[in-house]
């Protein structure tokens, strides 16, 4: 292991909450298993939800841009889209990809490839297939629920597998997502476009 992924590794295991006072989105960690190059693998399944103060269609407008990502994802992870870059709105089909970097400073997984699976308008769902060299397997699930009055439920879902690095890239996952919904709460609060 590189001295980075050491230093990664050992703030991921000790790291407290994040220095903000919005509250903690809910996350659960489930065991599943997960099909990887014609194999049966040992995966996690994160779950992490919240409510966002702000109606269903305001949500689904925004959640359909790289441009939300890159505001939700910042302080955590930075993106530095390859080719064209990103688009202004995530197109079905297509593959996106990108270099990460940690806390815009660590590379991360080198290319990571973001292929959008699906866009359902009628299930304020958009599901993606990602995966690079740490990350074997990154799907990702958005489901949003309209919950009246100008809320609504967000929650990802997302399974991974990574070979024997699995539960650390899930353990960051959790902290990763948390802060995501952390950040959406801004951008209700404040009314980011």
């Amino acid at each position: 292991m590189t001295r980075k992924f050491l230093i990664l590794s050992l703030f991921l295991l000790n790291a407290g909450p994040a220095g903000t006072q919005i509250p903690k989105p809910g996350a659960t960690i489930n065991r599943v298993q997960a099909d990887y190059q014609g194999k049966r693998v040992k995966a996690r399944q994160l779950s992490v939800q919240s409510e966002i103060p702000m109606s269903v269609e305001e949500v689904w407008t925004k959640v359909q841009t790289p441009a939300l990502l890159e505001f939700v994802a910042k302080g955590m992870i930075r993106f530095n889209p390859m080719d064209e870059g990103f688009p202004e709105k995530w197109e079905a089909g297509k593959t996106y990809s990108t270099r990460m970097r940690i806390w815009g400073i660590l590379p991360f997984g080198g290319i990571h490839y973001l292929k959008i699976e699906k866009i359902d308008e009628s299930k304020y769902q958009i599901a993606t297939h990602e995966w690079d060299n740490r990350a074997k397997i990154w799907k990702h699930e958005i489901t949003l629920k309209d919950l009246g009055d100008g809320r609504t439920h967000y929650e990802d879902t997302i399974v991974i597998y990574g070979s024997g690095l699995t539960g650390l890239i899930t353990r960051f996952a959790r902290r990763f997502y948390i802060h995501r919904q952390k950040r959406w709460q801004i951008v209700a609060e404040e009314g980011i476009d």
